[in-house]
């Protein structure tokens, strides 16, 4: 039987799960591990990767990094996310601020640690990334669109870490980047719908609260037809291997969340289109093994 003081410790550490967002965060993980399998080095013997201890502490620098901004972007968010998810803000406040602030500097503390192993350039990476978070959850995200896409661009930012790692910033990745770059801009731009009651109520500057939600829709059709740019270039111009079908499939995905975008009314379909974007991209991740699955076959045998 467990102790009421051990429930309690249980929930405060599912609550502080629920607050750095674990999952999010071991898909950026694997990730970083994949693209550096199958894009960044493939010539490299499985092994090399997978026991780098450099590639690992600048993974992990990433992981709490992300860690400490999740925290203190709830932090800045605590009353809005009262109002636009109460049963997780519940959850959340298990965790007292003071709590939650003593995490973020040990977090961001341990990424300048742990990035210090790799060189002096990842400790002022990391250092400028934290700063950047923290600008963006404490300012830059009440400006609207560029709120958005700061946002985006903090997203995919420790990607590029593991790019300058290996020193491959082959056209192919920066084409395959801004694909993701404007899924993820569509997918911010879907949670200001989706939270317009709790950003009107604390007075958040967002595009649909000063522009109208018919705007927003615009602006989403607009990045969903933008990403037709990328997709076509990387069918047509590089070798993607079975990775084309993905593109394929994302397109044609695109299409039907603009279909019901047009016909979406309350919160409820905002958060189906909000997982609709948050579905392709976790399963860009998985389908990074398309792009040549003998590449980690020929590894392992």
């Amino acid at each position: 039987m467990l102790t009421r003081k051990n429930k309690r410790f249980i929930l405060k550490l599912v609550s502080l799960i629920s607050v750095v967002r674990g999952y999010n965060i071991l898909m950026i993980v694997l990730a970083q591990y994949l693209t550096s399998i199958f894009i960044l080095a493939p010539e490299l013997p499985l092994s090399k990767i997978v026991f780098d201890l450099s590639l690992l502490f600048l993974v992990l620098a990433g992981v709490f990094t992300i860690a400490a901004g999740y925290i203190i972007n709830n932090f800045y968010d605590s009353e809005k996310d009262l109002i636009n998810r109460p049963s997780k803000t519940m959850l959340d406040r298990l965790v007292s601020q003071n709590t939650k602030l003593s995490f973020y500097f040990v977090l961001n503390f341990l990424a300048v640690i742990v990035a210090s192993y790799v060189s002096f350039r990842a400790v002022i990476f990391y250092t400028f990334y934290i700063f950047g978070i923290w600008l963006y959850s404490h300012k830059l995200k009440k400006i609207p669109f560029v709120g958005n896409l700061i946002a985006a661009i903090l997203a995919i930012i420790p990607f590029f870490a593991v790019f300058i790692y290996y020193g491959n910033l082959a056209p192919v990745i920066f084409v395959h980047g801004s694909f993701l770059f404007l899924v993820i801009a569509m997918r911010e731009m879907v949670k200001d719908l989706e939270n317009l009651k709790g950003d009107l109520a604390q007075n958040y500057k967002t595009i649909p609260v000063l522009y109208g939600v018919n705007t927003s829709k615009w602006l989403l059709t607009l990045l969903a037809g933008l990403t037709i740019i990328p997709v076509f270039f990387l069918i047509t111009y590089f070798k993607i291997g079975y990775m084309n079908y993905y593109f394929y499939g994302s397109v044609i995905l695109l299409l039907i969340a603009l279909f019901f975008l047009w016909r979406s009314i309350d919160k409820m379909h905002y958060v189906v289109l909000h997982n609709v974007l948050k579905f392709i991209i976790v399963a860009g991740v998985f389908c990074v093994i398309l792009l040549d699955a003998s590449v980690l076959l020929d590894r392992i045998f």
